[in-house]
């Protein structure tokens, strides 16, 4: 695949991670309410996903989000099949039960997974990763 093949199936990716990481960030505020009481607004929010221990379990897949969002900015970068196959590798990292360095992810994961809205963003990004990136 070219440079502007890869560029716009893995920006075309960015949108479907972001929905999914909405849905998992609003059922961790949702548990989180659930034990301390409502959140007092998106700055308190902001602040508890920055330091509460009860959104840690989130930072692997932001951290994919934010690397993902610095190769597709960066102009002088030329994008290769080896990038697909990066962005495969780490998403499948998280989900993988061998690997320990993400089981916080997974058991987050595991708690959100009956929400409905998880669910359906999950199957989106995953349809955007199978349909359209393959190697």
């Amino acid at each position: 695949m070219t440079d502007a093949a890869i560029r716009s199936k893995l920006t075309a990716l960015v949108p479907a991670l972001r929905h999914f990481h909405s849905a998992l960030l609003d059922f961790a505020k949702g548990e989180y309410e659930f034990l301390h009481g409502p959140v007092g607004g998106p700055f308190a929010l902001y602040s508890l996903v920055m330091s509460d221990p009860a959104f840690q379990w989130l930072r692997p897949l932001s951290g994919i989000m934010a690397t993902l969002d610095e190769v597709l900015d960066a102009k002088d970068t030329t994008l290769t099949d080896r990038h697909v196959a990066d962005v495969r590798g780490a998403l499948g990292l998280l989900f993988a039960d061998a690997d320990t360095r993400f089981a916080d992810f997974r058991a987050g994961y595991g708690r959100a997974h009956e929400d409905a809205r998880v669910r359906e963003t999950e199957a989106a990004w995953r349809t955007i990763l199978a349909d359209h990136l393959e190697a």
